[in-house]
């Protein structure tokens, strides 16, 4: 049984079919690279699975349940969960309040950060642990939002892992970062995704990363799956060069 799979899933923006009856999935444990040009349809995918889109029509299933119309936060609930390509955090919060506040957040504690959050020693625990495997721990009290662009990214996916997700999205995770800072960052979150035996989709544009750290590749073009395979038989793929690389690229 696939861990995740998709079927005729399908999501149109007036004329622009974003996602046209794709089938997707994912084995458990994976490693998965979601690639294409801009336009391909791999944000609004993941949209999709994630529950900040809704489809037209289609399945969405995970771990054998069918979770279409379930709303993000019973997704989360369910273990589905994804870091952004923007940053998404609170900058006028510590890096350590970041990650604490999606422990409450899970425990559906939320309304009760401020004024509870002292109490709850274990969360706070749970919280400098999380930075310490993400390497974060010396910046635990800096403001999020005085803190370098890596390691914002690093805390991006601290956060969404903080959530406990099984199935994990990572939305363009080097962005915006170095060409120096990437194989580092890249390192800290596939030794941390694979330790903890989390199933994990990259949406990523740098083609090094790409082919470095994905069991297994899956091009979309147009909406649709283009091609899915090892790193070797994608970058051998004429097919996927002409539509995505360009018919030069070696």
């Amino acid at each position: 049984m696939n861990y995740l799979e998709t079927q005729k899933l399908t999501k149109y923006f007036g004329d622009t079919h974003a996602v046209d009856k794709v089938d997707f999935q994912i084995g458990e444990g994976e490693a998965v690279s979601l690639i294409g040009s801009n336009g391909a349809g791999k944000t609004s995918l993941v949209n999709l699975i994630s529950g900040l889109l809704k489809p037209d029509s289609g399945r969405i299933v995970f771990h054998g349940a069918d979770v279409t119309n379930q709303s993000v936060q019973d997704r989360i609930k369910a273990g589905i969960a994804r870091s952004f390509q923007i940053v998404n955090l609170f900058d006028e919060l510590t890096v350590a309040d970041n990650v604490a506040l999606s422990i409450f957040a899970r425990e559906g504690k939320t309304r009760w950060f401020f004024t509870l959050a002292d109490h709850y020693g274990a969360i706070w625990a749970e919280a400098n642990d999380i930075l310490l495997q993400f390497g974060l721990d010396l910046k635990a009290q800096y403001l999020a939002g005085g803190i370098s662009q890596g390691e914002r990214k690093l805390l991006d996916v601290a956060v969404a892992y903080a959530l406990k997700p099984r199935l994990l999205f990572l939305d363009e995770p080097t962005s915006g970062v170095s060409t120096r800072e990437k194989a580092p960052i890249m390192d800290v979150i596939s030794s941390i995704v694979r330790s903890n035996r989390i199933t994990a989709v990259v949406i990523e544009h740098d083609m090094d990363i790409i082919f470095k750290y994905s069991d297994r590749i899956v091009v979309m073009h147009q909406g649709v799956i283009l091609a899915s395979g090892t790193p070797e038989e994608i970058r051998s793929n004429e097919s996927v060069k002409d539509a995505v690389f360009g018919p030069t690229h070696a």
